[in-house]
């Protein structure tokens, strides 16, 4: 029987070109001048994270920039990065020039879910700052109230690894086989069945990441049958 439910978001609630352009650009936009604005401060750490990563221990902030540009442009999943997106970000959805973008089927089987009693989380490379501000923020209205807790890089490790799902379900304390994952990544759904997990993969018009056997897919949250998950 599935207890919880454990849902990426770029691809899988939310339309990958929403996080791409409209989060990734203002992260881009901003990240040079904060970088300078927050030495000696909030940014050390993360310039320090970023000269490691990168093998470039006398990176100044503007280099740091680049890098972490670069890397945003290319999709690396980089913690120091992520975690900077987090606190950048965090000023747009406050001062109302991001919002989170949900696909329409997404709220109400979100509803359903939790008032069938099932607990929600969220999975994915973006920061648990930003995703708690995804929620907390999203056009129509607050969803945050129905996420009982986010994980990302940090907190579980990578998406494509099963340790990373044997530690959410450790820390969730649920057993593997009453968790179920949605996600458009083929190579996360696989990651998640090596740690015992149910799947269901999502695929939906104009998103990059194709379906792949064997996984089952789905195009519309309504059309996930919890049932049939736990059989």
């Amino acid at each position: 029987m599935i207890k919880a439910v454990v849902l990426d978001i770029e691809g899988t609630t939310s339309p990958t070109s929403s996080v791409r352009e409209e989060l990734y650009g203002y992260t881009r936009d901003r990240l040079p001048d904060w970088l300078a604005e927050n030495q000696g401060d909030a940014a050390d750490s993360i310039i320090e994270a970023t000269r490691e990563q990168a093998g470039q221990p006398d990176a100044d902030a503007a280099t740091v920039a680049a890098i972490l540009i670069e890397w945003l442009n290319t999709d690396v999943k980089s913690e120091p990065l992520k975690a900077a997106q987090g606190i950048i970000c965090a000023e747009g959805f406050r001062n109302g020039a991001l919002f989170g973008e949900f696909f329409a089927d997404v709220p109400p089987v979100l509803r359903g879910w939790r008032n069938a009693g099932l607990e929600l989380y969220i999975y994915s490379s973006g920061s648990v700052r930003n995703q708690k501000d995804w929620f907390a923020f999203a056009r129509g209205g607050d969803l945050s109230p129905l996420i009982t807790g986010h994980f990302d890089l940090s907190t579980a490790g990578p998406k494509r690894e099963a340790a990373s799902y044997e530690k959410i379900a450790s820390t969730i304390g649920v057993p593997a086989e009453s968790i179920l994952f949605l996600s458009d990544h083929p190579d996360e759904l696989d990651a998640a069945v090596a740690a015992g997990w149910s799947v269901v993969g999502v695929t939906r018009p104009g998103e990059p990441n194709d379906s792949r056997p064997p996984h089952r897919y789905v195009a519309d949250f309504a059309d996930i049958v919890l049932d049939d998950e736990s059989d």
